[in-house]
């Protein structure tokens, strides 16, 4: 064992002990990526439900927890593999012992996606307005996978079995991403919990654009400008935006592109402009990897897509521009550097930790 992890192995024996002293042991957290650590989520009136990995009990009083992360999984729904880089993260950012960490799982059983449910387990759509957008279930139209994220910030929310949350933070990447994104600008819930709640947005094949422009393909916005992208470090500016010639791709500005034709699911009640409002008044910061500039890990390559920019990172630059140029948000942006699209590289590095664990005081 290298002298860093005895010191980590120590600092976690050491905080178990002074718990115990005070009368409070803290249970230990759940992190194996089987059945041992998950359970399910009650979705409407019942029975539908749906699958969660967690450290800690939902339903068991834990006055030691003291912030969430609800990390989203990508387009594979390999809520393990994400429940694994989460707690990963939290021991490395030794967060392990006061977080409670969830991964929700968005089971479908299309012939295109083909996972194994359980007993009145949900199963939310692959395709179109689907789990990434707040769509509804395909066992439940009456169902959106949005509500399954508010069923879960509800249950973060109950002060009698988690007195001491101080924060939630909503992250995903790539398709988790989507997700997050979509469901930071639309959750009907997220402001009225009495606890407040962060968004992480990280490398996403595309964004819900708030307004019908796209930016100009020129100078920082070129292809050539985004294939060497990966050189700096920092997000690049000065992206120039316009109407977008429909033409060229006349599904761009349709949901989940953009705000037009929301016809279903969680968003169809929502307003343009309260969803142009969330997007910009939430707490949501922007996870760009440096290198992420190939068409690799299910890169959307869709006329609708391709609107946005060329690579994953010149789309999160130019929304993230307009948003801050022009709609006046606060929102911000991190260039991971040297990662590409992964999710344990950019979960795992230090400039992120603060983001997803944030500082929630003594």
């Amino acid at each position: 064992m290298t002298d860093a992890m005895t010191a980590l192995v120590a600092s976690f024996v050491l905080s178990i002990a002074a718990s115990a002293m005070a009368g409070e042991t803290s249970p230990p957290a759940c992190t194996l990526t089987t059945s041992a650590c998950t359970e399910f989520v009650s979705l409407g009136a019942g029975p539908a439900r749906a699958m969660i990995y967690r450290t800690y009990a939902l339903t068991e009083r834990n006055p030691h927890i003291r912030r969430a992360l609800i990390m989203v999984h990508g387009t594979l729904r390999n809520a393990d593999h994400y429940f694994a880089t989460a707690t990963g993260a939290a021991f490395f950012a030794k967060a392990l012992d006061d977080t409670l960490i969830i991964a929700p799982a968005f089971h479908s059983a299309d012939p295109r996606c083909g996972d194994k449910l359980a007993p009145q387990e949900v199963s939310w759509s692959c395709t179109g307005d689907s789990w990434r957008s707040g769509g509804a279930a395909l066992s439940d139209p009456g169902l959106a996978s949005f509500d399954f994220a508010d069923a879960i910030l509800k249950r973060l929310a109950d002060r009698q079995v988690f007195p001491n949350l101080k924060v939630i933070v909503v992250a995903g990447h790539s398709a988790g991403g989507q997700f997050v994104n979509r469901y930071e600008m639309s959750s009907k819930v997220a402001d009225g919990l009495g606890v407040p709640v962060q968004f992480v947005v990280a490398n996403p094949s595309s964004y819900a654009w708030p307004v019908a422009v796209r930016l100009v393909p020129g100078g920082v916005g070129s292809r050539e400008a985004a294939v060497v992208a990966w050189k700096d470090e920092t997000p690049h500016r000065g992206f120039a935006f316009r109407p977008f010639d429909k033409a060229k791709a006349p599904d761009y500005d349709l949901w989940p592109y953009g705000l037009e034709k929301r016809l279903g699911g969680y968003t169809a009640s929502l307003s343009d402009e309260t969803l142009r409002h969330n997007l910009v008044t939430r707490h949501v910061t922007y996870l760009l990897s440096q290198i992420d500039t190939l068409p690799l890990g299910g890169f959307d390559g869709s006329p609708g897509a391709m609107a946005q920019g060329a690579t994953r990172r010149q789309r999160g630059e130019a929304v993230v521009d307009y948003l801050h140029t022009v709609m006046g948000a606060k929102s911000a942006v991190i260039i991971v550097p040297e990662c590409g699209h992964n999710d344990r590289c950019v979960y795992t590095t230090d400039e992120v930790a603060p983001v997803i664990f944030p500082d929630v005081g003594p």
